[in-house]
């Protein structure tokens, strides 16, 4: 059967804020045990999958996506195959996703993609495996791809994957600060180690197993961002402000401009500003804008991966 003239499906999966980030001591394998929380914003990836006799991905939007792989070192595209490896899936698939996350900006952009390529390939192939089968193959694919896949806001244990849903009551107001930049994860872990092992004396010995602290999952239950303003933390802050030391001038501005309280997202160098309002936002947003930053507002939580059309 030709797979001309099918439709197409539309998938929508959100970047993500690490609201709070714990990493443990390295261990033996190379990996460390993380404790974060996250929360799904609005800021969306799309992927529009179409019936196709091979495997393809290309890119739009206003983000600049030339230096991304169009190969199986491409995450969504990986997820295509996987799934269609699993299914017994016979044909392929043509993507083209719509970015709007920042790349290598410690959002989840590259997970996002991944999780709605899930979703999309599901509904157009019909191989109808179910949103469970689908949580273990986003976890296959990578840490914060379960949690791109669900949304709302979750703590995420053992590698980031491992995910419960959090309470969360109503919702957050935030101002997204862009650097033209990546910075590599790997790169932001080892720096985190070499700092660590630095400052091993005034630090000590770091656990090799962490939790997220009572009291950030205490001030989203009750939606308070004032609570949640003085409880956000990121371990892997310390190590990207050593690899953009620039990003502590971005901190200082916006906290001193309005901002509850800023912080780096995930491995960066995305940085995230928590408003009171709407209003704030909006306003901060400005400042940084005519700073010269490049920043958006996002509220969170919001779902995870949605067909939006198809």
């Amino acid at each position: 059967m030709s797979v001309r003239g099918m439709r197409s499906v539309t998938v929508r999966a959100p970047g993500k804020i690490n609201v709070f980030f714990r990493v443990g001591a390295i261990q033996d394998d190379g990996y460390h045990d993380v404790a974060s929380l996250y929360q799904a914003v609005s800021l969306f990836e799309e992927v529009t999958a179409e019936p196709a006799d091979d495997f393809s991905i290309r890119f739009s939007g206003p983000i600049d996506a030339s230096g991304l792989p169009t190969d199986d070192r491409n995450l969504a595209l990986a997820a295509a195959r996987l799934l269609a490896r699993r299914t017994g899936y016979r044909g392929g698939v043509a993507l083209t996703v719509f970015k709007r996350v920042p790349i290598a900006g410690g959002m989840g952009g590259g997970s996002a993609d991944a999780a709605a390529t899930l979703v999309a390939c599901d509904e157009l192939w019909g191989t109808g495996v179910g949103r469970a089968a689908l949580h273990r193959l986003a976890a296959e694919l990578g840490a914060d791809v379960p949690f791109a896949l669900e949304g709302g806001t979750a703590v995420g244990t053992g590698r980031g994957d491992e995910l419960s849903p959090a309470l969360a009551k109503g919702g957050f107001h935030w101002v997204l600060a862009l650097s033209e930049a990546g910075l590599s994860t790997p790169v932001v872990y080892r720096t985190l180690d070499q700092h660590r092992d630095e400052h091993i004396v005034d630090l000590g010995p770091q656990p090799e197993l962490v939790k997220v602290d009572t009291a950030v999952l205490q001030a989203v239950r009750v939606g308070d961002p004032s609570s949640l303003a003085e409880s956000m933390h990121n371990d892997l802050q310390v190590a990207a402000l050593r690899l953009a030391p620039e990003l502590s001038e971005l901190l200082e501005l916006g906290e001193s401009r309005g901002a509850l309280a800023g912080i780096v997202s995930g491995s960066g160098p995305t940085v995230a500003f928590l408003a009171d309002s709407a209003q704030s936002a909006a306003e901060l947003r400005g400042v940084l804008t005519r700073a010269g930053v490049r920043a958006l507002t996002a509220t969170g939580p919001v779902p995870g991966a949605r067909v939006i059309d198809g």
